[in-house]
């Protein structure tokens, strides 16, 4: 059994193509199950009674509701021409590259139920089959599929994404989770938790989403309200562009080690995102430059009188936003922030 595209169509939002699709539950099994071995944080079931319930429906031979499925191809010519058998092939022959954006509780439970005498592994499964150029155009999606969803946060659903996509990242920097830099710890390494925040700051173009004064839930909401109205998927820069960026900055030792500070990182994510043009063509040794003339010039603030990690991620973010004035002219910085330290 393989997908079987039956229509295209083309999402104007995420600039992505859509497609109907079916398959059948053995091969759900087989092909899209172990899809979900990326995401454990995601594989517990989350509302017993309903996964019971929906158990019981699959064995007596329910028609499981849609599962959207998604792949990340910039290159391939299939978006002009959109050849259903090319695109078909496509699908079948990267399935084990593919994200499962909406679906995973049904999956585990479907897998749940597979010995089961009863159950008809033939049985038709339909797929919407997200084709898109880009990964924060997924990301965007996968918020907006599970938005209500109190099981997935926001910012849960950005930390689980993150960690998988960056399976598939080609830099040389080293990212470990907490598990597993207790098993085997990467000196220099930077933190898979800050490097998700730092995500969760590109998308939503702020710099301060975590704030313990707040209840979690309503925290949820101004995140998801700000993701909405940023509008990330309009911007031609990705956070693959930060990633790459640092990447290329860490051969040397000074940039590298000014990353591995979680504010640093968050506040330059969204600078990036806003100066990049400027940004982007700075040599390792012009970019060391200017991080040390902002450090010079943050160490004029005085730590009694401000909360320096929320100033420093504030900082850095409005500094490269404007480093194409700015520069590397400790003068020019320090002014800057004495303006910004007197709104605040």
């Amino acid at each position: 059994m393989m997908i079987k595209v039956t229509s295209i169509g083309y999402d104007k939002v995420i600039k992505s193509l859509v497609l109907n699709a079916e398959a059948n539950y053995e091969f759900a099994i087989e092909k899209l199950f172990p899809l979900i071995d990326r995401y454990d944080s995601q594989r517990k079931l989350q509302n017993k009674k309903f996964y019971e319930r929906l158990s019981k429906d699959l064995v007596n031979g329910c028609l499981m509701p849609a599962l959207t499925l998604a792949f990340v191809e910039p290159k391939n010519d299939f978006y002009d021409d959109l050849n259903i058998e090319k695109i078909e092939s496509f699908i079948n022959e990267n399935i084990s590259k593919g994200y499962v954006l909406d679906g995973i509780q049904r999956l585990n439970t479907l897998n749940g139920v597979k010995e089961s005498p009863n159950i008809d592994l033939c049985q038709k499964l339909y797929l919407s089959i997200i084709l898109s150029k880009k990964k924060d155009m997924l990301l965007y999606r996968m918020i907006t599929l599970n938005n209500g969803q109190k099981q997935m946060s926001p910012r849960h659903q950005i930390e689980v994404l993150t960690e998988e996509m960056l399976d598939c990242q080609t830099v040389n920097i080293t990212i470990q989770t907490e598990k597993k830099k207790a098993e085997n710890s990467v000196e220099g390494s930077y933190d898979m938790a800050d490097v998700a925040k730092a995500y969760l700051a590109f998308f939503t173009g702020n710099v301060n989403n975590e704030n313990n004064k707040i209840i979690s839930e309503k925290m949820d909401e101004i995140i998801l309200g700000r993701i909405m109205s940023h509008e990330v998927i309009e911007k031609e820069v990705q956070f693959d562009d930060v990633l790459k960026f640092m990447d290329k900055m860490a051969a040397d030792p000074t940039n590298k080690k000014w990353f591995g500070v979680s504010n640093n990182m968050i506040g330059f994510a969204v600078g990036y995102s806003e100066g990049y043009s400027y940004i982007e063509k700075l040599s390792v040794e012009e970019f060391k430059s200017h991080i040390e003339a902002f450090d010079r010039a943050f160490a004029s603030i005085n730590p009694s009188k401000v909360n320096l990690g929320k100033f420093r991620r504030n900082l850095s973010h409005k500094y490269f936003a404007k480093a194409n004035v700015l520069r590397d002219d400790y003068d020019e910085i320090l002014g800057y922030f004495i303006e910004e330290t007197e709104s605040n």
